[in-house]
């Protein structure tokens, strides 16, 4: 029996939530339904599909969809169907169609928007209602496709807000990645990792601005760094980016997290004026984005020092290193998470060259950090199958967030602030028919 709205919003509490909503595969397609079937969901770049017949293949919830060039120029985005015995058109991955679609089955072919284009021996449907321009005969697009500086989302409901609105306050750190460009624009480049984690897709949201973890979980790689580090004599990035997991609590709590409407936040990081000038690479880019910007507005974009923004739904794009993590839910207990890494067109080689580092060090299935994490995220779920307790602690620094009227701040960095932001939008999508009663902590 499907649970009533009462019963969904009685599973999140202001300070705590039943562990069902990581476990219960009926609240998983209820999900799939009301959050994915409703938001602004990322789908890819434009960069990704650079030509007409470009097509990159994905999923929103649990609806396998293509981005695709079209022959006009624009981007769309179709679900993988054909209509005539609901074939996959094209198969998972990346490639071009040409100037058309053609279903591997029966031949059928569609235009780069999906419209019907033929279908072999047409006098086979005289005298039938077949009628190759009804929409049941073409295939379907998404209700909305928008796409913002090169990032495309698209929604399966034809109602709610514009992208704009949808985003909030962290359309400003798309802002920040592409900015970090002397001409505005980014491209994906350099591969995507792939990982499957045997966890709850809200698990990874949580943990993106879990502070509170970072030493505890990835002590061994802080230590392995720290170790090599002394037997080198020297700090070298490579090292740097994992000791930094291992900054005392007192550093954490200094850090700014906000959170906004529809579950979005950021953790920023406090800003060191002098890193635009301190190691060569951040010098070579500081000065690429002084040349194009002036030197007032590149410490600025610079000085933007924001790590893990977290748009709910879609993943989390991390600014200073030019990644966007994906978070796409498989199963109750498995999430695809890809990691796409973006040059930023027009900057030094260098800072891309960081941006791979980074990724590899941190980001890919090989990593020293990444496999921590996944660790416990499935322990998490293990954990929860249990008859050990009902409910999820949300209690750190509960009831002393700040309202502002661009969102919500918390007033210390270790808050979990952002999970229970993050729930107040599930159980506001969750709960359809209480949303026009309900608002979210980010107020």
């Amino acid at each position: 029996m499907i649970p009533t709205n009462e019963q969904i919003a009685a599973l999140v509490r202001d300070d705590s939530v039943h562990k069902s909503v990581y476990t219960d595969p009926q609240l998983f397609a209820l999900e799939m339904q009301r959050i994915y079937g409703q938001a602004w969901i990322y789908v890819g770049h434009e960069s990704q599909v650079k030509n007409p017949g470009d097509y990159h293949t994905t999923r929103i919830g649990d609806q396998d969809v293509i981005l695709v060039r079209g022959a006009d120029k624009r981007v769309n985005v179709l679900y993988n169907r054909c209509p005539h015995k609901g074939a996959k058109l094209v198969a998972e991955g990346d490639g071009n169609v040409g100037k058309f679609f053609r279903c591997p089955y029966h031949a059928w072919t569609f235009k780069l928007d999906g419209q019907h284009l033929s279908a072999p021996l047409k006098n086979a449907f005289e005298g039938t209602c077949f009628n190759p321009s009804h929409p049941d005969f073409s295939m379907v697009g998404l209700a909305r496709v928008d796409s913002y500086r090169g990032f495309v989302f698209a929604s399966q409901s034809p109602h709610g807000p514009d992208l704009k609105g949808f985003l909030g306050g962290v359309i400003t750190s798309i802002d920040n990645l592409c900015d970090r460009s002397p001409v505005g624009e980014v491209e994906v480049a350099g591969g995507i990792f792939r990982v499957v984690q045997r966890s709850n897709w809200k698990v990874f949201y949580e943990n993106l601005h879990d502070t509170m973890h970072a030493r505890v979980t990835h002590e061994s790689s802080v230590d392995a760094a720290r170790s090599e580090a002394q037997s080198l004599g020297e700090m070298p990035f490579e090292l740097l980016i994992m000791d930094g997991n291992g900054e005392p609590y007192d550093f954490w709590e200094k850090l700014e997290l906000r959170a906004y409407h529809n579950g979005h936040g950021y953790m920023e990081a406090i800003f060191d004026p002098a890193a635009a000038e301190r190691d060569e690479v951040s010098k070579a880019h500081f000065e690429c984005l002084s040349a194009a910007y002036g030197e007032e507005r590149a410490r600025a974009i610079l000085g933007m020092n924001r790590h893990n923004t977290v748009i709910y739904g879609s993943g989390s794009p991390h600014t200073v290193f030019m990644q966007f993590r994906i978070i796409r839910p498989m199963a109750v207990d498995q999430t695809l998470v890809e990691i796409q890494t973006f040059r930023c067109k027009g900057a030094p080689d260098a800072v891309f060259d960081r941006a791979l580092t980074y990724a590899n060090v941190i980001n890919s299935p090989s990593s020293n950090v990444m496999p921590d994490d996944v660790e416990v995220y499935a322990r998490c779920q293990e954990g929860n199958m249990t008859r050990g307790g009902e409910w999820i602690s949300q209690h750190r620094y509960a009831g002393t967030d700040q309202g502002l009227p661009d969102g919500a701040i918390s007033t210390n960095g270790t808050s979990e602030l952002p999970m229970r932001n993050q729930f107040a939008a599930w159980k506001h999508y969750m709960t359809a028919t209480l949303i026009a009663k309900e608002s979210t902590h980010a107020v």
